[in-house]
């Protein structure tokens, strides 16, 4: 069966770009062209992915992608965004988007996007079947995908769940920002490791007592992350 692409961009012309360039790998692609549309199309196309524009009439992509979340749809989505200013694309993270793209860019890096974010989900029964993980006092279900800290439920989105199980994985070992885009993103090439940074910045700010003297996800200076058993006095807090 083919996978389904929502794309949504106020541009005719970028729109045609990107649904030629996906239907001739053979997704199957359906356009919008405003953020109000986007939640009929939903609806009765069913994507597996969504292309979204940060820039749209009636609803910008930030409010799309927080509408959805807040909705429980956990849709990956892409954000494309015309603007270089980090802080941009940190919103777009920050409210649930699992990607971002600056226009312009190549129709094959996005087609390659997306192949990456299909086979993360591909890999997610696996997952489903590992048993509990326990850190300190956090305790990870992935059957459920659900996290709790000191027995009380914490709120991650989807990446972030990811992230935090594969750091749990490979628990005490350093992880350079490549290594998470491998495992996590099922990124190969290199390109912007900062949506690493963003994504342990927004998973201390959770799990953390103190984010700026963290004791689980620890940084290695010039090297990456690793996620370390935090001090007794923690757990016993």
């Amino acid at each position: 069966m083919k996978k389904k692409i929502l794309v949504v961009d106020d541009e005719p012309s970028i729109s045609m770009l990107i649904e030629f360039n996906l239907k001739l790998v053979g997704f199957e692609v359906h356009c919008v062209y405003d953020g109000e549309a986007v939640f009929p199309a939903i609806q009765h196309f069913r994507p597996d992915v969504i292309v979204l524009d940060l820039m749209l009439p009636k609803m910008d992509g930030i409010q799309v992608c927080r509408k959805l979340r807040e909705q429980n749809n956990l849709v990956p989505i892409i954000m494309l965004t015309a603007m270089q200013d980090l802080s941009d694309k940190i919103a777009g993270l920050d409210n649930g988007a699992d990607d971002y793209m600056t226009k312009p860019f190549s129709p094959q890096e996005l087609i390659s996007r997306i192949q990456a974010i299909l086979r993360r989900i591909q890999t997610l029964p696996s997952i489903a079947e590992n048993t509990p993980v326990t850190i300190g006092q956090i305790e990870i279900q992935p059957d459920q995908r659900e996290v709790t800290l000191r027995g009380e439920i914490i709120e991650l989105t989807p990446k972030e769940f990811d992230l935090l199980l594969f750091l749990c994985k490979h628990r005490g070992k350093v992880l350079s920002r490549q290594q998470l885009l491998h495992g996590v993103w099922d990124y190969h090439f290199l390109r912007d490791t900062r949506i690493v940074d963003v994504h342990i910045s927004h998973l201390r700010d959770k799990i953390e007592h103190n984010a700026r003297n963290p004791e689980y996800i620890v940084t290695i200076r010039n090297v990456g992350y690793k996620l370390a058993e935090p001090a007794v006095k923690e757990s016993l807090a």
